[in-house]
């Protein structure tokens, strides 16, 4: 299980996240939703042990990210808005890169799996600065599944993918939750937190204001409960240019 407990993140006298807490189980997909500003990526920061919360801890079964941060990041995979992939690196360059990171044996096999998975293996060979930006998405992607990490943190993943990209990745991440893994999914795009999701969970003002499982909610009823929280519309992403 990934647990975060009573996290409290300020930047100067902003308060982010107010006491949030928040649990995953294996095999559990979570789309977590929220106005822009709710606290989505810093949420996803912390969970990911690249920003350190004020108060509170995570902890990934017994490892925790203070006591053991190194063992913490091999067992999580993260896409995070910058893309974090090297652009004077071709695709199958940028996963060796982070394969050796990760002492992944066979790393050959294992890239060019990857690159099929994500649609990528036709320009393994391409610089990744040439890429559009649903292409360094799906590199992302895959960077994300390379170590087999036991649990995923995307936040907004479907930046830049097309229709047939996005069925794509819900392919993996279920693929992904029917191995066991956890997955966090962040996103303000109602409808694709309902498709994706098992559980929906609403982050307003610093905190989970609202969890419930997927099964329960029609994607009205979630748009509905949405303006009623937060007292705004919903938002989808744009998803134009896509590749």
């Amino acid at each position: 299980m990934l647990k975060a407990v009573n996290l409290t993140k300020s930047y100067g006298s902003r308060k982010v996240l107010r006491g949030l807490s928040i649990s995953i189980e294996p095999g559990e997909i979570v789309s977590l939703i929220g106005v822009n500003g709710a606290g989505k990526t810093t949420l996803l920061r912390v969970l990911s042990d690249l920003a350190r919360a004020d108060i509170g801890q995570v902890q990934f079964n017994n490892i925790n990210t203070r006591n053991d941060p190194a063992e913490y990041r091999r067992q999580i995979g993260v896409v995070l808005h910058a893309p974090m992939l090297y652009g004077n690196l071709s695709a199958q360059e940028n996963l060796r890169f982070f394969g050796r990171m990760y002492q992944i044996s066979a790393i050959d096999e294992r890239v060019n799996e990857l690159l099929e998975m994500v649609n990528l293996r036709s320009r393994a060979d391409d610089l990744v600065r040439a890429f559009s930006r649903g292409m360094q998405q799906r590199l992302s992607i895959a960077r994300a599944l390379l170590h087999d990490p036991a649990c995923l943190l995307l936040d907004e993943p479907y930046t830049g993918l097309d229709q047939d990209s996005s069925a794509v990745f819900e392919t993996l991440i279920q693929q992904a939750a029917s191995a066991g893994k956890m997955v966090l999914l962040a996103t303000h795009d109602l409808d694709k937190a309902c498709r994706a999701g098992m559980r929906i969970d609403l982050l307003h003002q610093g905190k989970i204001a609202h969890s419930q499982p997927r099964a329960d909610l029609t994607p009205e009823g979630l748009a509905n409960l949405y303006r009623e929280i937060t007292g705004a519309l919903p938002v989808k992403l744009a998803e134009g240019g896509a590749e």
